[in-house]
């Protein structure tokens, strides 16, 4: 044994804020990259973009809409397996419309996918309450980025419909 150790295990930190969240871009680019190797099968890319379109008619509620937000409520009871659990599916569905939209920008092209994704988590990261207060007082900033995902989705139902057809006729 090492000098200065006992015989027990040492109890493992908690993990930090910036460990989360680099988990967190890891998993988002993982599942990018997924979301483009899945997308060159003939249909998914429809589908897709079908999928990107429902996004962003919870884009434009949440926009128009009430600004009332409840968070999923937890059992007091519940143990932090169960809390972890909730916070990772959240985060996953969550960022669907940022996977979805930057994946079928990017198409083929990983690098862009990479490099979009880096700045998208990056510029939330680092300046997200200032994005917030920013989309508070200017809400014609919100409308201008759904319009942009709204466009990546009809892009890919256009070129998803072509593959289909080319694929039957």
């Amino acid at each position: 044994m090492p000098a200065g150790t006992s015989g027990r295990a040492r109890a493992r930190s908690p993990l930090t804020p910036a460990q989360f969240g680099d988990a967190e871009l890891g998993l988002r680019i993982v599942l990018a990259v997924i979301a483009v190797k899945l997308l060159a099968i003939i249909g998914l890319t429809l589908a897709g973009g079908i999928l990107l379109l429902w996004v962003c008619w919870r884009m434009w509620r949440d926009i128009a809409g009430d600004k009332h937000h409840d968070a999923p409520k937890l059992a007091a009871g519940a143990s932090a397996k169960r809390a972890i659990l909730q916070i990772l599916v959240a985060d996953i569905s969550m960022s669907l419309d940022n996977v979805l939209a930057v994946a079928g920008a990017a198409r083929e092209h990983l690098d862009v996918l990479v490099i979009g994704l880096l700045m998208s988590v990056g510029l939330m990261g680092a300046a997200a309450s200032y994005i917030a207060k920013l989309l508070e007082r200017y809400r014609w900033i919100a409308y201008v980025g759904l319009a942009i995902v709204v466009y990546v989705a009809l892009s890919m139902i256009w070129h998803g419909w072509e593959e289909v057809a080319a694929k039957m006729g």
